[in-house]
C-alpha cells in the first residue's frame, strides 16, 4: 500500500488571543492526499490555512490530533527530507546572492557541489532569475523574492511540495509561470499541496480542492466533477434553425443565417435533436457553468464569513 504524502487526522490548534480569550484556529481537521495529485487548500484570510501548514512543517505544535508526511509524524525533522516548502512570506539572508542562498539550501539537503551548481542554474533559469542571481537578495522586488522562494523548493527535487500562497506578490506573467510549474510537477508524478484564496488559480491546476472556514474543514471536491455539475446550460451558435424551434427561447439573436441563444441544460438534448432533424447545424456549443469561485463563495457565505476588508 502506498503511503499518503500528507495524512491529517482530527487536527486541532488553540491558543490564547487578546485578553486571554481562547482562539480555536483548527477544529478536528482531517485530510489525506493521494500521491501525484495537486490539492488546493482554499479559505478566506484567517481560516486556518497557514496554521495547518506550519504544523505540517514542524513550526508549531498541534493541540491535538495528528499530522503525518509519508507516514512520519510532522514533529519529526525526518518527515521534511522529501518536502519542498514555501512559507507565506518567504524571507532570506538578504546579504546573500540568490546563488549563494541556493548553495546553502542544497547543502542543507546533503546535495553534492556539482548537483547544487547544476540544479541552481536550472531553477534560476526556470524562474527567470539568472540575470539577477549574482546580486544580493536585499535588492530584489517582492515578486523576485517570491520566485526565489519557489526556486529553492525545486532545488532538491522533492516528492512533495507544500506551498503557502505561492502566487502572492507575483505579476500576471509570474502567476502564469508558477501555475505552469505546478502542472509540470504533476506530470512528473509529484504531489503538491498549496493554500490560496484565489479560486482561479485552484481551478486551473488542482485535481481536488478543500475548503476551510473559521478553522473547520467544510468539504472537499474533485474539480472536474464540480465544474461538470455546475453547468447551467449552453451558449449555442447554430445555422439553418427553423423559426418555430426558437419560440421557447428568450434572448435569441439572428443574422446572416446564424442564430445565437442560450439553451438550459435540461432542454439541451431535445433542442439538439430538433435542430439536427430540421437540417440545422452547430457552429459553437459553449457550456455556461458555476465555477470554483461561485462554489467557494457559496460555502463561505453559508458560514457568515464574508467580511469587508
Amino acid at each position: 500500500m502506498t503511503t499518503a504524502p500528507i495524512s491529517i487526522s482530527q487536527l486541532q490548534k488553540s491558543y490564547r488571543g487578546k485578553r486571554g480569550k481562547k482562539v480555536e484556529a483548527l477544529r478536528n481537521l482531517s485530510i489525506t492526499l493521494v500521491p501525484g495529485e495537486v490539492f488546493g487548500f482554499l479559505g478566506p484570510n484567517g481560516a486556518g490555512k497557514s496554521t495547518t501548514i506550519k504544523i505540517l512543517m514542524g513550526l508549531i505544535r498541534a493541540s491535538a490530533g495528528e499530522a503525518r508526511i509519508f507516514g512520519i509524524s510532522s514533529a519529526d525533522p525526518a518527515a521534511r527530507r522529501r518536502v519542498g516548502f514555501l512559507p507565506e512570506n518567504p524571507a532570506f539572508y538578504d546579504f546573500l546572492t540568490a546563488r549563494e542562498y541556493l548553495h546553502f539550501v542544497g547543502e542543507s539537503f546533503a546535495m553534492s557541489s556539482a548537483a547544487i551548481q547544476a540544479e541552481s542554474e536550472r531553477v534560476l533559469k526556470l524562474l527567470d532569475l539568472s540575470s539577477a542571481a549574482g546580486r544580493p537578495i536585499r535588492g530584489y522586488s517582492k515578486g523576485m523574492v517570491q520566485r526565489l522562494g519557489i526556486a529553492q523548493t525545486l532545488l532538491h527535487d522533492p516528492d512533495l511540495y507544500i506551498l503557502d500562497e505561492p502566487m502572492s506578490g507575483l505579476d500576471p506573467i509570474g502567476r502564469a509561470l508558477v501555475k505552469d510549474i505546478i502542472l509540470d510537477l504533476k506530470k512528473a508524478g509529484k504531489t503538491v499541496f498549496f493554500s490560496t484564496h484565489v479560486t482561479a488559480d485552484a481551478e486551473r491546476v488542482c485535481d481536488r480542492i478543500g475548503v476551510i472556514v473559521d478553522g473547520v474543514f467544510q468539504e472537499e471536491r474533485v474539480v472536474g466533477e464540480l465544474l461538470r455539475e455546475g453547468i447551467d446550460g449552453y451558449f449555442c451558435r447554430v445555422r439553418g434553425l427553423a423559426a418555430g424551434i426558437l419560440q421557447s427561447f428568450g434572448g435569441v439573436t439572428c443574422g446572416d443565417g446564424i442564430c445565437e441563444l442560450f439553451v438550459p441544460r435540461d432542454g439541451y438534448d431535445s433542442f439538439a435533436s430538433e435542430l439536427l432533424k430540421n437540417g440545422g447545424s452547430f457552429d459553437l456549443i459553449e457550456p455556461r457553468r458555476r465555477d470554483v469561485e461561485e462554489y467557494f463563495l457559496a460555502l463561505v457565505r453559508a458560514k457568515g464569513e464574508i467580511r469587508c476588508a
